[in-house]
């Protein structure tokens, strides 16, 4: 492969994830314009390696698969857990769209590549604003009425996870939907 076409496939992986990566630094998420652009890149480098080495050719779609793989790691590394809340999933989502990106740059589909770019930055900045809409709609059927109901326990720091062990699980085996579950130390609150 010619030095030329390698560096415009390279360096359209690395602007089209560092693009995809400043939307994500601008809403302050996990990863960010480094990261996105790095995950583009090394996606693209992988692929690009397959052209390179002598008896790898025309193996790019398996490298791409094991791209996926090791994308998929890096995805579950920031899927986080906090009681009945999972946060980190479109992160992740994000992570292994440009992965897709950087695969695509790899294979010259530079045009496809950025729009499958832009398609990705409109589901980050289009989609949340819909979906946070559809969270605050009523879902109960009309026959039945919301209840919010608003709780606030006091007890000692070292007991803090017994109560909030016992309230999760009170609540698990309730038809209540926890929206949120906030500590804090009344030292701070004045």
């Amino acid at each position: 492969m010619d030095w030329k076409v390698f560096l415009l496939r390279v360096a359209v992986a690395l602007v089209l994830g560092a693009l995809i990566g400043a939307e994500r630094q601008l809403r302050q998420r996990l990863t960010g314009l480094r990261t996105n652009a790095l995950v583009s890149t090394g996606a693209c480098l992988f692929v690009l390696m397959t052209q390179g080495v002598p008896g790898l050719a025309g193996d790019a779609s398996r490298i791409a698969a094991y791209v996926v793989s090791g994308i998929g790691f890096l995805g579950g590394g920031v899927i986080m857990r906090d009681g009945l809340n999972v946060r980190g999933l479109n992160t992740a989502a994000t992570l292994w769209c440009t992965a897709a990106i950087g695969v695509l740059c790899s294979m010259g589909l530079l045009l496809e590549a950025t729009l499958g770019s832009l398609v990705v930055l409109c589901a980050n900045i289009l989609l949340r604003d819909i979906a946070q809409r559809l969270n605050r709609q009523d879902v109960l059927p009309a026959s039945e009425a919301e209840q919010r109901y608003e709780v606030q326990i006091v007890c000692r720091a070292e007991d803090e996870i017994q109560v909030r062990s016992l309230m999760l699980h009170s609540l698990g085996s309730s038809d209540l939907r926890l929206q949120s579950l906030h500590s804090e130390d009344l030292d701070n609150l004045a």
